[in-house]
């Protein structure tokens, strides 16, 4: 029967090794997502005319890297493994067992983010701004190492691309929904707010739309990968993970709200100061 379906490629996931030191796939793609990253970055701040440098860039990227190790393994542990906390809290630091969150590396991300912003004397929404084109870099490299080492898969489908992977004891045909997050959230995510940031914007806006655009994309890869089988799906029909999008989104569209309330107030402030010097212009020649 799943002769007729896609079988999953013959992919060993370590890619060489020497003696106990193994260098896998699912590595190289996040090592590949953060020199992309980092590139990309780089090649920004030589065009900001002197606002950004390459050693704040350094500086951005060591926290980040920070904010997504520690927070992305706090977020797996409270948002899936609760019961496994509560019965062991030395779970939360054995790191070896695997289990990472997005959403809980985001919030590891934001505050990384106001900690460093804080630290260079920048706008929080502004270094928001510059980091939001570089995440779904990392996210499109991570969903292809998902891909790889073949976990992660999807919902049982008969469509002509389902395939079966050998990860599943069930050998089920599959959508290969690790895919699916490589094209929305890391090219397509990339794309539009790569397109957004060539020209300046109000504060807030690149930032806010990666939420929303993230948020949405989750939302609708949900309803084709399969969910975690210790959490199943609340009232037959949500995921953990929908419902983990549905504040990224609110906070989305908050963040370019407050963006925009900012730029009003500096635009009231610059057009007070300008007609506060034509006055005294004024007043000094009568």
């Amino acid at each position: 029967m799943t002769d007729q379906f896609l079988q999953f490629p013959v992919i060993d996931p370590i890619i060489f090794s020497i003696g106990p030191v193994a260098l896998r796939w699912y590595g190289m793609m996040y090592l590949v997502g953060f020199l992309g990253a980092m590139f990309i970055a780089n090649k920004a701040a030589d065009k900001s005319n002197g606002e950004w440098t390459r050693e704040q860039v350094s500086d951005l990227l060591f926290y980040g890297f920070l904010g997504v190790i520690l927070g992305g393994r706090v977020g797996y542990v409270l948002f899936y493994q609760w019961e496994y906390f509560l019965a062991d809290p030395l779970y939360l630091f054995q790191i070896w067992q695997g289990g990472m969150s997005f959403h809980g590396g985001l919030l590891g991300v934001i505050f990384a983010v106001y900690v460093f912003s804080r630290k260079a004397n920048k706008s929080f929404l502004r270094v928001g701004d510059f980091v939001a084109p570089l995440v779904p870099i990392g996210l499109g490299m991570g969903r292809l190492g998902n891909f790889i080492n073949a976990e992660l898969w999807g919902r049982q489908t008969d469509v002509p691309w389902a395939m079966v992977f050998p990860t599943d004891a069930l050998q089920l045909p599959r959508h290969p929904s690790q895919l699916y997050e490589f094209f929305l959230e890391g090219v397509v995510l990339f794309i539009i707010l790569y397109v957004v940031t060539r020209k300046p914007r109000n504060p807030g806006l690149a930032s806010g739309i990666f939420l929303i655009g993230y948020g949405v994309f989750r939302t609708i890869i949900e309803f084709f990968r399969e969910p975690d089988a210790h959490l199943g799906l609340y009232f037959s029909f949500i995921s953990k993970g929908q419902i983990l999008s549905v504040p990224m989104i609110l906070g989305g569209m908050l963040v370019i709200y407050l963006g925009y309330l900012a730029q009003e107030k500096l635009a009231i402030n610059s057009n007070n100061a300008t007609k506060s010097k034509t006055s005294n212009r004024k007043k000094g020649k009568a």
